[in-house]
């Protein structure tokens, strides 16, 4: 006779089965498959190690290590990761931003940010056609207001590091929020601190259920997360009261996202259907600082840096003269933008762009399946030799002197900013960024290196010797 107890046992046992299930195709199984199909088509690469799979070693270490033979995986925990280095099949998975989305990765990032970089399909469409007139480069005119950006300190060792990181801070701030600038300043700090949350995380083995566990960082990771969110909604409130007082203020990245928005809402008959929620906006605020708080250009000044600085100065000084740089001059400058070109070639915000095949593709000579993870490289084709030339590690502005399609020569293997219909839409907002903070400091001082190099994110800081002029 099955009793109650009987069949909640049984039950009990099915759910458990299936979950083991679930868990042994996902750490081992699915993995293996993935691996003896890449192995196949001739890729060559680690075997499968559960859980960590190459991320206890350096990843970078292992690109390298198969980069002669450029077809080659490694693991992203349990996922492969195909690394493509030809210029042709770059430019297809940036273009077909349908086929290779980019991926979740941890769970926790819903809570570090969300919006237009995270989205997909027509909601991306659709928030990066709101968002697109707030970086408009006649919107860009705003950065012509900032003042006192470079302190005077006199003829001595200085550790730019922290200045140029306070010097992001003021120009997010200002240009996100404007008259609510010291609100703004608080958030880009939360955010900051946000960004090393996320780095960790993704650094880590995702176990699936462990967001939901009570320890020190998610528990931290959410606070920040309700005090940003407490933060801009009372910013966009504030705004909003104003605007339906009739003070419009759109010379601000929040006020020109809200009167595009709003403008976009009008043009159609549903309104419910068009636009973005409140919600929706707040995550582009929180993308917009998240970006900022983790992307600075790297001003590079190597074994021929007094030489283009000496030039740049000239150039800077012809444009310019002792004014405040404004907008059309830096339109003008060609050798700064050749400096920052360099710069972002060398030194890279982003070493690598990763995305997913959401189904079953050819790409070249590979068919990959869905779930394989594509990675761009960019910090090896920036360094490549074949595409640069044997002094591809020397800083050389002088590549950039035709421009960026005369340096690749029309090929996709220079893309700090990503590249194709999902390119950063901050990028000219970046650019005009160092090129305003680069023109203020060669008008005022000369400057060198007092140690060979500086990283990208310097480990110890980034001091510099500075001349007043």
């Amino acid at each position: 006779m099955v009793t109650i107890q009987m069949i909640v046992t049984i039950c009990c046992c099915a759910i458990a089965i299936s979950l083991l299930w679930k868990v042994l195709n996902w750490v081992w199984f699915n993995p293996k498959k993935l691996e003896n199909l890449l192995r196949k088509q001739g890729l060559k690469g680690n075997s499968h190690r559960i859980l960590y799979g190459d991320m206890k070693d350096l990843i970078m270490r292992h690109i390298y290590a198969c980069f002669a033979g450029k077809k080659c995986f490694t693991w992203m925990g349990p996922r492969p990761q195909v690394l493509i280095m030809d210029p042709e099949l770059i430019k297809e998975v940036l273009s077909k931003t349908y086929s290779y989305q980019k991926p979740r990765g941890n769970p926790l990032g819903t809570l570090f940010v969300q919006g237009l970089v995270s989205y997909e399909k027509d909601k991306w469409a659709k928030h990066r056609k709101i968002i697109n007139p707030a970086f408009h480069l006649e919107k860009l005119k705003m950065l012509s207001k900032w003042e006192d950006i470079v302190p005077v300190e006199g003829s001595h060792e200085i550790d730019v590091w922290p200045h140029l990181q306070q010097l992001t801070s003021d120009v997010i701030s200002r240009t996100a929020f404007g008259s609510s600038y010291e609100e703004g300043r608080k958030i880009f700090e939360l955010q900051n601190e946000q960004a090393q949350h996320f780095i960790e995380a993704i650094r880590s083995v995702y176990i699936p259920g462990g967001r939901f566990l009570p320890t020190k960082r998610s528990r931290r990771v959410k606070e920040i997360n309700k005090d940003v969110w407490s933060l801009i909604r009372g910013i966009i409130n504030k705004r909003l009261k104003a605007m339906e007082a009739g003070y419009a203020d759109n010379e601000d990245l929040l006020g020109i996202l809200l009167e595009s928005n709003f403008k976009e809402i009008e043009q159609q008959d549903r309104k419910e259907d068009f636009g973005m929620s409140i919600d929706e906006i707040i995550e582009e605020c929180k993308l917009f600082y998240f970006a900022g708080a983790r992307n600075y250009i790297s001003v590079a000044p190597m074994d021929t840096g007094a030489v283009k600085q000496a030039r740049a100065r000239e150039e800077v000084l012809q444009v310019f003269g002792s004014r405040k740089p404004d907008f059309n001059g830096l339109n003008r400058l060609k050798v700064v933008t050749m400096i920052l070109y360099e710069s972002l070639r060398l030194y890279s915000p982003v070493t690598t762009l990763t995305r997913l095949a959401i189904e079953e593709i050819t790409l070249g000579e590979v068919s990959l399946p869905a779930g394989v993870l594509i990675s761009l490289p960019m910090v090896i084709l920036h360094h490549d030799k074949e595409i640069w030339g044997e002094d591809a590690n020397k800083f050389d502005p002088e590549r950039f002197r035709e421009g960026i399609s005369g340096a690749t020569k029309g090929q996709v293997t220079y893309f700090p900013f990503a590249w194709g219909p999902r390119i950063c839409i901050g990028q000219n907002f970046a650019m005009f960024e160092a090129k305003m903070a680069l023109s203020m400091i060669l008008q005022t001082f000369s400057f060198e290196l007092p140690q060979p190099s500086v990283t990208v994110q310097p480990q110890y800081g980034a001091p510099l010797i500075f001349h007043k002029l």
